[in-house]
Formats: C-alpha cells, structure tokens, sequence
C-alpha cells in the first residue's frame, strides 16, 4: 500500500498477543545477519518471527471475526482488518483484538465480496470488491464517497472477459500516493492460463483516473491473493493456491513492473510479441517456513499453512520490510485465521 511513513512496526504488536506462538531457542549452527533468529527462515531473505492465532473462530459485537481478505495500518497506528463479507474491522496493536467494526455496503446497499484495502493518506478507505469488480472510496463510518472507473475487459463475463471470484483481490498505492494498483487473481478469457493483468489509476484533482496496465504471469496452478508497495517502487506478490488431499500452497515474490509494458490497449496477452511482463523473483516458499508448533486442522504440506489472503507492510529498515500476513478462514470449521509475521529483506534481490 501507500509507503506510509506513518506505519507502525506491527512485530511487537504480535509478540503481545495471548496466543501467540514462537519456536524455542535454536541449536548452535551458523552465525545469521544482524537481526536475524536463528532457526525461523523459510529462505535466505524471509524468516518467520512468530505466528497468531488469537483471532481464530471469534465474534466482536456480533459480527464473527474471520473470512479476512486484507490488511492495512491506519493514520493513527492501528491495524485495519477487511472480511470478505462486507465487514472492516480495527484491530488493537497490542493485542490484535478487535475495537471497532464497520459495515460496507454497494450503493443499493447490497453485500460486497470485499478482497482489496487500501487506507488512503486522509484515512478514507479503498475497497475492491470482486462481484463486478469495482474499486469504492469509503470514509471511516463505511459511507461511499467515489467509485473509479474500470475497464471494461476486466469486467465479468458476459459485461467483459473476467471470471467471477477471479478479478480485483490485491489493492495498494505505490511510493508517493499518486498511482493506485489493483491484481487480478485469474486470468482474462483470451489471455491465456498463467497471465493475469495488474491495473493502475493516477490521482487527478482528487479522482483517480485509469492508468496503465501491465501482465503479470502466476506460477501453474496459483493465483495472486495480494500485492504490496516497497519502498523503491517495486510489489511484493503473494501466490496462493490450493489441492484438495494436500493443502496450500504460498509463495511470496519480489516483482517490478517499472520496465514492463503497458497492456491497456492489448486485448490477448498471448501470443503477442515484445509484451514485456512484471518480472519477479521468488523470495520464499513457505511451505520451507518452520512450523513453530503451528497445528492444522486438514491436510497441509506445512501445518504453518493455511489459506493466506492478506498482506501488508509494517514497517521498513535498511532494505528490510515487516510484513503482516493474514489467512482467510471462509467461516470454514477446517481452517484458521491465521496471523503471520516475517522479516524479508530485499536490498540486494533484483526482480527478475
């Protein structure tokens, strides 16, 4: 999302949590980088400081606290939690409980399927929701003050060539404020399996106004659940799918659409020549994360695992970013929501 300044370094916020779960001391082994705990990486650039599970099957005034889809930190520090089902919860820094929850709803007032958040520098709220898909300006009471403009090819079918559930998961502002990115998760009708388009919007007077468009190709099997700003202008991607019998699958990626082309006025991706996509480089596979006692409740590869959907920066240090990810449990009794904290550092990774 925007590189807020304002971001507060959300790693303390989980070392206080009730149950909150960490490995113990390590085994003498190699000397690590400064910072870095012995025994948490899943790679040579992410380690896993700790995970939670406080917010697990629970209800805040009535409202069942799950299904989240995004993540965000508020103007004032606190950590903003969006549910798939219409509901932007704020969380306590300290403890990751609930204080506030607000309802979202269409102009007609009808249910959203919420996947994208952004708080933007005036505390308004950018909201993707995959039902057309749309992107909607809320203030912080969940009242609609804007609506952007889409494409129409990104429209679902039979409007354009999107397939319903498949549209606008991911949503944050680039360094500066002034250019907004949303990620589709699947692929256009057209496009070919594996490509999936990321659309942007400038700030214009106040609006923003469509921009370019660039293609963006998922490992097989895998859609993109999220994307996230880093500081020199480049998108951390989440990569997440699922096989029945097996369980997640979650990789996170550095990538850099900076030199990639503008596909706005490309209707199929394949088969086109000189199309330059988002390059990107692999950062983890978290199934390679230690489990730190994490138990699962059906089959997974890495009991760490779960249906992780959410992801937001926290915090940046000399090349190194906090990052929050979340798991979306569906309301599922097989699934967990699910927090995660890691360490990634990416100053020296070149994207591509």
């Amino acid at each position: 999302m925007r590189l807020r300044t304002v971001l507060a370094t959300v790693t303390a916020t989980l070392a206080a949590a009730t149950s909150l779960a960490a490995a113990g001391p390590a085994a003498a082994g190699p000397s690590t980088a400064p910072g870095r705990t012995p025994g948490h990486a899943c790679s040579s650039t992410v380690d896993l400081e700790r995970f939670s599970d406080v917010l697990d099957k629970t209800t805040y005034d009535g409202t069942f606290v799950g299904n989240l889809s995004a993540l965000a930190v508020d103007g004032d520090r606190q950590l903003v939690a969006l549910s798939d089902r219409s509901s932007l919860f704020t969380l306590d820094r300290r403890t990751l409980k609930p204080t506030s929850v607000v309802g979202l709803a269409d102009e007609n007032g009808a249910a959203l399927d919420s996947e994208g958040l952004v708080v933007d520098w005036d505390g308004t709220r950018l909201v993707t929701s995959e039902t057309e898909p749309s992107v909607r300006r809320y203030s912080r009471a969940g009242k609609i003050l804007d609506r952007l403009p889409v494409p129409g090819s990104l429209l679902v079918a039979p409007a354009g060539r999107a397939t319903p559930n498949l549209t606008f998961e991911g949503l944050t502002l680039l360094p500066g404020g002034h250019t907004l990115l949303a990620s589709m998760e699947g692929s256009l009708s057209g496009d070919g399996t594996g490509l999936v388009r990321f659309q942007t919007w400038e700030r214009d007077k106040g609006h923003f106004r469509l921009a370019a468009q660039y293609g963006y190709r998922v490992d097989p099997g895998l859609g993109v659940p999220e994307v996230q700003a880093t500081p020199d202008g480049r998108l951390l991607v989440l990569e997440r799918g699922f096989t029945s019998g097996y369980g997640n699958t979650v990789r996170l990626y550095l990538a850099d659409p900076r030199h990639a082309t503008d596909t706005s006025g490309i209707e199929n991706l394949t088969g086109q020549p000189g199309v330059r996509l988002i390059k990107k480089t692999l950062l983890a596979d978290l199934v390679n994360c230690p489990s730190l006692g994490a138990t699962a409740k059906q089959p997974q590869p890495n009991p760490l695992l779960d249906n992780i959907e959410g992801m937001t920066i926290t915090g940046t240090s000399h090349g190194r970013l906090d990052v929050l990810l979340v798991s979306d449990d569906n309301q599922n009794p097989a699934q967990t929501t699910r927090f995660y904290d890691l360490r990634v550092r990416i100053r020296n990774v070149a994207a591509g």
